[in-house]
């Protein structure tokens, strides 16, 4: 299958401080191809790729491992699992998914409900953290003997599939297990190069952009590229980012207004290419470009993206297409880097 990696990387645990899992996963789909790998003490996984010019630009390529999801806040005496957020979720997304609980010994599978819910009772008002629990069907015994405690992580359950006629893939953790693809496919395709790309898969993200903090300062790049998701709005009557109109380019979010000479260049390459491209400009949320633009001294970088309905769900939406084709451009984009200006 032509996405297969996709396909495991989407559907591997890796909720934020426990993305073990998926770095080993794609630890293993790169390292033929690099000149050298590292995993630092955050846990961010730097992939670098030597150049051949004496004096290169030195390029940071960065998408992150880690997924929203749960943690286990306390464990009741009948065996209900209180849960926590680890990131942003919609508490409404979780009412009824199925959710796997990581131990040492074990993947302990169970559901997210309420004491109504559980009970054929319907929901009255608004539904929030607090009121949920998870429910394995097993005593706080039998859960002890399998290792679950306090603070033991809590991922949806995976659950990738390709759909719309080949054309959309379907899952948890898109975000960010797309931008960490697009990463692998261009470390194993990308050839020749002239200057020193360092490819880093970060950790914690979803919880303050932390992975990217530490890794840009130890890696100290010219320039800098996000490669993240965004949310895909063209069910609403006023979208501006529809699922299948290609990779989006983040000129500004909540946080960050991108570099111009990268913005410029990924445009005019998209143009040049005839490769379809959504300019987004939005007052919500934020990216590790933010932490590694604002690195010591400074750092130009922009944000590539790819759409995505239902973020941090357990199904959302995304296009190949858009993710096949934010490959070509950023392929096209480290052949030939722009030279970076200020602001």
């Amino acid at each position: 299958m032509k996405h297969d990696v996709l396909i495991r990387l989407v559907n591997a645990f890796g909720v934020s401080g426990k993305e073990m899992e998926v770095r080993n996963l794609i630890e293993k789909e790169i390292k033929k191809h690099v000149t050298n790998l590292s995993t630092d003490k955050m846990g961010n996984l730097i992939a670098h790729k030597k150049g051949s010019l004496k004096k290169p630009t030195k390029i940071m390529i960065a998408a992150h491992m880690d997924e929203i999801g749960l943690m286990v806040k306390n464990m009741e005496k009948d065996g209900k699992l209180r849960i926590a957020e680890v990131g942003s979720i919609n508490p409404v997304v979780l009412l009824n998914e199925k959710v796997i609980v990581k131990t040492r010994k074990a993947d302990v599978k169970g559901v997210v409900t309420t004491e109504n819910l559980s009970s054929s009772i319907d929901l009255a008002g608004k539904v929030n953290i607090q009121d949920m629990f998870i429910d394995t069907g097993l005593s706080k015994k039998e859960l002890e003997q399998l290792g679950v405690h306090i603070g033991s992580f809590v991922s949806l359950s995976p659950n990738a599939d390709i759909i719309g006629n080949g054309k959309i893939i379907s899952g948890k953790a898109l975000d960010d297990r797309i931008g960490c693809y697009i990463l692998i496919e261009i470390i194993k395709r990308l050839k020749n190069i002239k200057n020193e790309m360092f490819f880093v898969f970060t950790v914690q993200e979803e919880v303050g952009l932390y992975g990217a903090k530490t890794s840009s300062y130890l890696i100290d790049p010219d320039m800098a590229i996000a490669v993240d998701v965004t949310d895909c709005d063209d069910t609403l009557q006023h979208g501006s980012k529809t699922l299948g109109g290609g990779p989006t380019l983040t000129i500004k979010d909540a946080e960050m207004i991108s570099n111009p000479c990268i913005d410029d260049r990924i445009l005019a390459i998209a143009k040049k290419k005839k490769i379809p491209i959504q300019p987004d400009v939005s007052d919500s949320g934020t990216t590790d470009a933010i932490n590694i633009s604002i690195s010591k001294g400074g750092v130009p970088s922009a944000v590539l993206g790819v759409p995505v309905r239902g973020l941090h769900s357990s199904s959302g939406l995304a296009s190949l297409n858009d993710i096949d084709n934010a490959i070509k451009l950023l392929m096209e984009l480290l052949k030939d880097p722009p030279n970076v200006c200020a602001t």
